[in-house]
């Protein structure tokens, strides 16, 4: 049988033997194991209680326990999507094809297998289990009790809103440890490696930023795709198994879409997805929704204006996933005809219940959002079709005009970097927060780093 890929354990700490914790290690016991067993929805209780008691008496912890399960199920049954599985208690939708994602053994020093065992019975109540699980379609984490084990950060579609919470709460205390701690040690002894096969300024210098804020080292290589083995012929695979005998985790931006989960599937370490070519952009998608948060006050019964490159931008993408997460949100898309949101984002919000609507006007459009979200036209994604290019350039321009009829709590965001599509006399004006917007970019990024590395 093919067994999933398994991260190998990164917590440095043991924890402590107390009541409270033994319980919380349980929980990440259910977890884990219900990541392995779920499947077995047409076994018999008698079939999965002697093959789980079977396993577990052979296991020296639940970490080893799940491997052993997933090794020793030949009747366990695979299919397509993924679950964030939540609290003790499991059930699922329909079946599901999980990568196994078992918790680092320390987690499981002080783990009484028997109390364990007992807690997981009072989940087999009927044949099979069920899994009480919020479906994903891709999911690199799960929770932990009120908590959540990261594993990876792929694509928007892995979060929901208590893990979005989570983050910004963690988020915000990253902006104190900068306040208040400038030689936190945080993250001492850990080495990031960054793979930017792509340029890139604001990302990776973010996120160096933040590593060495936390007290952690770096590891750099800018345009991988030249100066690297890639130039040679060397697959990502290879080069992710290399790099990750470097460094504790690696941060990578590609010009092919999907790469960032190729690389997780191949590294024993987190990967941190910095952009995939068209794909997406998850980590700066946090931070855009962080920033609404912080400077609109709310995420819910938002109206959101996303213009400019809606084809090629990856960080509208991974913005409108992150935003189906709220209610009664409506979104525009404001483009020249050659840059058109994709069909598939449509459908998705289709699918979630979001309202969206297309528009040619952006100063209608600009009159009723809560945030203008403006974004270049990438000259790179267009080949050698420069004229299309030179067509759709310069169509849309946040300026002087669009603010006249801004809301004046409303605020123009923008990725970066600019060219011409918001006029410099903007910067001058409150609501354009598309800096600060930058700068609440490090406090994601670290809360991403101390998650991935140390968990809470």
């Amino acid at each position: 049988m093919n067994v999933g890929h398994v991260k190998r354990p990164r917590h440095k700490a043991s924890l402590s033997e107390n009541s409270k914790e033994k319980k919380r290690i349980n929980k990440i016991f259910l977890s884990s194991t219900a990541r392995v067993v779920h499947s077995f929805l047409h076994c018999t209780d008698t079939e999965l209680t002697g093959l789980v008691s079977s396993v577990m008496a052979a296991s020296s912890s639940p970490f080893s326990c799940s491997m052993h399960m997933e090794l020793l199920a030949p009747k366990i049954s695979r299919c397509p999507k993924d679950f964030v599985c939540y609290h003790s208690k499991f059930s699922c939708m329909e079946p599901s094809n999980l990568k196994s994602t078992c918790c680092p053994k320390s987690r499981f020093l002080s783990l009484n297998k028997s109390s364990g065992w007992e807690q997981m019975k009072k989940v087999l109540q009927t044949d099979g289990i069920h899994c009480h699980a919020l479906e994903t379609e891709r999911s690199s984490c799960f929770s932990v009790g009120q908590k959540f084990q990261l594993d990876d950060v792929i694509e928007a579609q892995q979060f929901d809103r208590d893990i979005l919470s989570a983050i910004f709460e963690v988020a915000r205390d990253m902006e104190n440890i900068k306040k208040t701690s400038p030689d936190s040690k945080l993250l001492k002894g850990y080495l990031m490696a960054t793979l930017f096969y792509e340029p890139s300024t604001r990302t990776r210098l973010s996120f160096e930023s933040a590593m060495r804020r936390l007290g952690g080292e770096v590891l750099t290589t800018e345009n991988a795709r030249e100066f690297s083995s890639a130039a040679k012929g060397e697959t990502l695979e290879d080069t992710i198994r290399t790099v990750e005998g470097y460094s504790d985790i690696i941060v990578m931006r590609h010009f092919e879409s999907g790469a960032a989960r190729r690389a997780a599937a191949t590294a024993g370490i987190p990967i941190i997805n910095a952009g995939d070519g068209p794909g997406q952009h998850p980590t700066q998608a946090l931070l855009d929704v962080y920033t609404i948060e912080r400077e609109i006050g709310k995420l819910d019964g938002i109206k959101v204006g996303l213009v400019g490159d809606l084809a090629n931008g990856r960080t509208v993408r991974s913005l409108a996933y992150l935003l189906a997460k709220y209610k009664d949100v409506k979104i525009y898309f404001v483009s020249p005809d050659v840059v058109k949101m994709k069909d598939d984002i449509k459908d998705y919000l289709i699918s979630m219940g979001v309202d969206w609507e297309e528009s040619a006007d952006l100063v209608e459009v600009a009159s009723k959002c809560d945030v203008v979200y403006q974004t270049r036209i990438q000259k790179e994604r267009f080949g050698e079709r420069i004229d299309l290019y030179e067509k759709a350039r310069g169509k849309y321009i946040v300026n002087q005009d669009i603010l006249n009829v801004m809301p004046r709590h409303a605020v123009v965001l923008h990725p970066l970097p600019r060219l011409d599509e918001i006029t410099v006399d903007v910067d001058a004006d409150p609501r354009a927060a598309y800096f600060r917007q930058a700068k609440y970019g490090l406090y994601i990024r670290m809360a991403l780093l101390k998650l991935l590395l140390v968990g809470w």
